[in-house]
């Protein structure tokens, strides 16, 4: 079930903007690793520093996940505490 404001999650929310960052670099890496291998003949720092990127955004927006984001929150969403 979706809350009740999810067009403002979608706009505000850490987790989101993060997770779409992940998404962008998980795209371009085998483009940028292409792209590199014509220019350089080992590349597996520039794909091991890639995948530590994507890595560190992905594991950033499930910390910001669990974070209480008062902007987009609120009140719990208008529900109780104890339902939170």
């Amino acid at each position: 079930m979706l809350v009740h404001n999810w067009r403002e999650v979608l706009k505000r929310a850490w987790s989101v903007r993060l997770m779409a960052l992940s998404l962008l670099l998980i795209i371009l890496e085998p483009i940028y690793n292409f792209a590199a291998a014509t220019w350089v003949s080992h590349n597996i720092y520039i794909q091991l520093a890639m995948s530590t990127v994507t890595g560190l955004f992905t594991a950033a927006a499930i910390v910001a996940r669990i974070f209480f984001q008062r902007k987009i929150s609120g009140d719990l969403n208008g529900k109780p505490p104890a339902e939170g």
